[in-house]
């Protein structure tokens, strides 16, 4: 069984947050450090802890976070500007949670991808 992470428990609503969108698959709520004027938290409801660990019987989940984030895009009024999809992969990717998340940010234009 994969570790007890803080995204499990706020999936649990054993930690408070500001949730945007919960199904059977998947939970978003809204950064609680948000770096643009929408920032929100797409998570698997299982807990997978990289990329890394993703297995084929993932598959469903994940495709399913990319219809969740354009429909919570629609909804927060950012889809037709644009907004940065990114998921982070371990240490060096910039990964503080160890359960996979994808990061919706977006209302305001977001530059480059990377600085040197």
């Amino acid at each position: 069984m994969a570790e007890d992470t803080l995204f499990s428990q706020i999936i649990r609503g054993d930690i408070p947050s500001d949730q945007v969108y919960q199904d059977e698959l998947v939970t978003a709520f809204r950064d609680i450090s948000p770096q643009a004027p929408t920032h929100i938290l797409i998570v698997p409801n299982k807990v997978i802890p990289t990329i890394n660990d993703v297995t084929e019987e993932d598959e469903p989940v994940l495709g399913h976070l990319f219809i969740i984030a354009a429909k919570i895009a629609k909804e927060q009024g950012i889809a037709d500007d644009g907004y940065r999809l990114i998921v982070n992969c371990n240490r060096h990717g910039g990964q503080e949670v160890f359960h996979l998340h994808m990061h919706l940010v977006g209302g305001h234009p977001l530059g480059p991808m990377l600085m040197r």
